[in-house]
């Protein structure tokens, strides 16, 4: 009895490995099929929409000013750290130079509430282009602190 058993389990299991998947085809709302050739992959969005997304945090852990070669010179801001959670989307707000030539930049994450998400750090790696500046001292500050100066 148990060798028929088993038999009739192993015959189940080759016949169900051996079986093509079943899949679903794609049909558009006019009722077309299309093929799997026309099917794209979504693309992860880089710039999440700013509805529904709460503002988070970030941990900056360093900034680095470039100068870029050029003529008028050109900044970049290389700002490295961790976003709270891999769901959180960095975003960067620069404003341009006050009267007493501060530069405010505002590193800051953007989250959906509502996603499930791993309590893990996401580490970051950002370049910022600040552009270029008339001639004058100027300072830059990342969240309250002031992390570079330059001449231009």
């Amino acid at each position: 009895m148990k060798q028929i058993l088993f038999t009739l389990m192993s015959a189940i299991l080759m016949l169900t490995a051996c079986s093509p998947a079943a899949t679903a085809t794609p049909v558009i709302d006019d009722g077309s099929v299309i093929s799997s050739d026309d099917v794209t992959p979504p693309q992860p969005n880089p710039n999440p929409p700013s509805t529904n997304l709460q503002r988070g945090g970030v941990y900056l852990d360093s900034t680095d000013l470039l100068v870029l070669e050029s003529y008028p010179l050109q900044f970049t801001l290389t700002l490295r750290g961790n976003l709270p959670t891999p769901c959180n989307h960095l975003k960067v707000d620069v404003a341009p130079p006050d009267a007493q030539n501060k530069i405010i930049v505002d590193a800051y994450s953007l989250v959906d509430p509502n996603t499930m998400c791993a309590e893990v750090l996401q580490p970051f790696e950002e370049n910022v282009p600040l552009g270029g500046f008339p001639t004058g001292h100027y300072f830059i500050w990342v969240n309250g602190k002031q992390v570079a100066e330059f001449d231009a």
